[in-house]
């Protein structure tokens, strides 16, 4: 009974005060202003949809509570089989290159976009990129070039957001031609934010590959993702997202975040296509943590990227769904992590289980192959069991080295 008065308040809200003429007002004959919603209304409305009445609680990354998320490896396989990447939908085994890139891949593609990461829609605005800057520098030693960037996104459809893609690229100042460019999700702490100095020690440590790709001649390129999608459910009505979207909801099959980031990603790689200072055949792509989860989004959606170093990306990235260890689908269907997933993905925190997923981490995998793509874990003793390490390893053996046979025909 509790639940049915919650839903029906709720529901009251949302259909009454949130989409009522005070807060929805007419902006022009066309336009009305962006819904805005909480992460929990916003989890609950996709519920609705989707004919929920309840989702699992995920286990605790606190070893210690008592719901502590599993870390014995003797039951963290309860669901052993995993689904087949050269198998097609219709049993056909896959047998030759083209029938991987015409008939399979296509299929794993969609799974992907419908359950899991969500699609991008059709008609995405256009990205217009501005230089608002150029340094020169040394670094470590190494004379370098900073370009800071704007991604303009069109937003004629819908004045009333405005999105634009941060994007930074460092190449070497001497380079006699193109260079090759890393690329990285990029982390940005919110105005007013002091760090310890234990933070301030592990950011400047993190700056240590930068350093190491200019004195090998290469370039290295950060985007913002939080530029142009925040990171929480209540910002699905804003960003790139809710551009779309004209600042409402989004549909249960629609790109959450994840999709969104990798996205932008595209996009600067767009703008490095036109940079004479870029090789834009040798651009990888890398991120940590939900910025791993990310990276290995970009690669397997965008062929364009040359290689992938995805770091600690744990479930909804390079670990495998299914496995019992560390963070679940409970955790990503949360409303701390639903919105790095489509809409459709909360089935299986509800009514399905992990058992029922269509496709799983080690087929997002073999959608890289053959392009190379290394995964990265801290150790356990440091980085706790939270990733799953071997987890994401038996997706990598799953699915990069099965799929790989046919890249190469």
């Amino acid at each position: 009974m509790k639940r049915t008065i919650y839903v029906i308040v709720l529901m009251s809200v949302m259909t009454g005060n949130l989409l009522s003429e005070g807060n929805s007002q007419t902006v022009s004959d066309t336009l009305l202003r962006p819904i805005q919603l909480t992460s929990e209304q916003d989890l609950e409305r996709l519920m609705n949809l989707l004919h929920i009445t309840s989702l699992r609680p995920g286990p605790s990354g606190n070893p210690n509570a008592p719901n502590a998320a599993n870390s014995d490896e003797s039951k963290a396989n309860p669901y052993p089989d995993l689904p087949d990447p050269l198998t097609l939908n219709d049993g056909r085994k896959v047998t030759m290159a083209e029938m991987w890139w015409k008939l399979r891949r296509p299929e794993i593609k969609e799974y992907f976009d419908r359950e899991i990461y969500g699609r991008v829609p059709n008609d995405v605005p256009k990205v217009t990129w501005e230089v608002v800057g150029t340094s020169r520098d040394t670094t470590a030693g190494t004379p370098a070039i900073t370009k800071k960037l704007l991604g303009h996104i069109d937003n004629s459809s819908y004045p009333l957001i405005q999105v634009d893609i941060d994007l930074a690229l460092t190449v070497p100042a001497n380079a006699k031609g193109p260079v090759p460019v890393m690329m990285e999700f990029g982390f940005r702490f919110p105005p007013g934010f002091k760090m310890t100095d234990q933070m301030k020690r592990f950011v400047d440590s993190m700056s240590n590959w930068q350093k190491l790709v200019l004195s090998k001649g290469w370039g290295y390129a950060i985007v913002i993702p939080t530029s142009y999608q925040e990171d929480n459910g209540k910002g699905l009505t804003s960003g790139i997202i809710g551009l779309v979207n004209k600042g409402q909801p989004r549909k249960v099959d629609e790109w959450g975040t994840l999709r969104a980031w990798a996205w932008g990603a595209s996009r600067a790689l767009d703008y490095l296509e036109t940079d004479q200072l870029v090789d834009s055949k040798k651009v990888g792509i890398e991120g940590l943590s939900r910025y791993g989860k990310a990276a290995l989004v970009t690669m397997a959606n965008d062929e364009r990227f040359a290689i992938a170093f995805v770091g600690s990306s744990g479930q909804g990235g390079a670990k495998l769904l299914r496995r019992n260890f560390g963070e679940q689908v409970e955790n990503l269907a949360s409303s701390g992590g639903y919105h790095w997933m489509a809409g459709n993905f909360l089935k299986y925190a509800g009514p399905l289980t992990s058992k029922d997923l269509p496709v799983d981490a080690h087929e997002l995998i073999a959608m890289c192959a053959p392009r190379p793509v290394f995964i990265s874990c801290g150790s356990p003793k440091v980085e706790g069991n939270w990733v799953d390490d071997r987890g994401q390893f038996m997706a990598a053996v799953a699915g990069f080295c099965r799929a790989k046979r046919w890249h190469f025909s």
